[in-house]
């Protein structure tokens, strides 16, 4: 029974994906996507061809939609069969009979416990992040997983610490949400991967929201960061996390997507490319931004430092429309915030 779902794999020797690059806005993006920017290089699969999904993301009030990956589409993609794994056991005897079969489990943990989020919240702050495990070894009580920025290592008190054991084994109000994956037999080629991924990004076109929702956002932003900011320092850090960060790393990322079908020969998609980083770097700014208006209780002007990325949405839906879609009825662009 193998102790790896990639042998070859060693955390101290690991190389992140370009994805994760700290020259980009948004090195992480949120804890779902970032283990399969990971996982899917390790597999030999080009991780860019799974985000057409980008183009569906909406405001939903009070967050932009956090996305993820769909699992439908790591299927038809990849032949990647992602299923809800059943814990009736302890969770870590569960990744181990996974492991053994050659299989990959995602596992929701608490981040107090994984080293990588030194500075941020290891052994400081108590959240619900998913990793997936690579390695693990109950004698020597280590494991290798991937989260984050790459492939990492805990050990000892951590890993009874993430596996609630030993001085850290408490009644549990509800078990984690875990799932395992299964690897297909034959993996898909280049070609096909670039045609179902075109095909995807035809569908998402059609589901993406009618209305411009970053125009949306920008007409409800000043009057939910006065409300932030009757709340402690900390609140300012959730809020932009679940609205400009959700924003601006699903849309760079999908400027990801489009230079990578540039890539393949799929047409002149330089500026669509363009547009999509203009919403990264938007939301970076007005992240900044939003920060020192807090702190100084001044808001104005803050909805109008959104407008490069309202006209970015724009240009770049229909572009997309030329390109690969058949149109959305009913949409029409925004000229300025104010007549959204």
């Amino acid at each position: 029974m193998t102790d790896a779902v990639f042998e070859q794999l060693t955390a101290a020797a690991y190389v992140r994906s370009p994805l994760h690059s700290q020259e980009r806005d948004w090195p992480e993006t949120n804890c779902y996507l970032d283990v399969w920017i990971e996982v899917l290089p390790s597999l030999g699969l080009p991780a860019e061809a799974c985000l057409a999904y980008s183009v569906t993301q909406d405001f939903e009030g009070d967050q932009f939609t956090f996305f993820k990956v769909p699992l439908e589409d790591l299927e038809a993609l990849y032949g990647l069969k992602v299923t809800e794994l059943a814990v009736y056991d302890r969770v870590e005897n569960h990744v181990q009979q996974q492991i053994g079969r050659g299989r990959l489990s995602l596992v929701e943990v608490d981040s107090y416990f994984l080293p990588d989020t030194h500075g941020v919240g290891y052994h400081e702050a108590h959240g619900k992040t998913t990793i997936a495990v690579n390695r693990m070894d109950f004698e020597s009580r280590t494991m290798e997983y991937f989260h984050g920025l790459g492939l990492h290592r805990l050990e000892g008190d951590d890993f009874d610490g993430v596996f609630q054991r030993e001085d850290h084994q408490k009644p549990l109000p509800f078990l984690p949400y875990t799932e395992f994956v299964k690897f297909p037999d034959v993996r898909p080629s280049a070609d096909q991967i670039l045609k179902v991924s075109e095909e995807l990004l035809r569908r998402h076109l059609k589901r993406r929201p009618a209305a411009n929702p970053v125009a949306a956002f920008a007409r409800e932003f000043p009057a939910q960061v006065e409300q932030v900011s009757m709340r402690e320092f900390g609140f300012f850090h959730l809020y932009a996390f679940n609205t400009l960060r959700q924003l601006g790393a699903n849309f760079e990322l999908f400027s990801s997507y489009l230079d990578w079908l540039s890539t393949q020969g799929r047409g002149e998609l330089e500026e669509g490319v363009a547009e999509a980083k203009v919403i990264s770097s938007t939301c970076k700014m007005v992240q900044f931004k939003l920060a020192r208006a807090v702190m100084r209780k001044k808001f104005g002007g803050l909805d109008e430092g959104l407008l490069p990325a309202v006209k970015a949405w724009d240009s770049l839906m229909q572009r997309l429309d030329r390109a690969y879609g058949e149109g959305n009825s009913g949409f029409e662009p925004v000229a300025s915030v104010a007549g959204a």
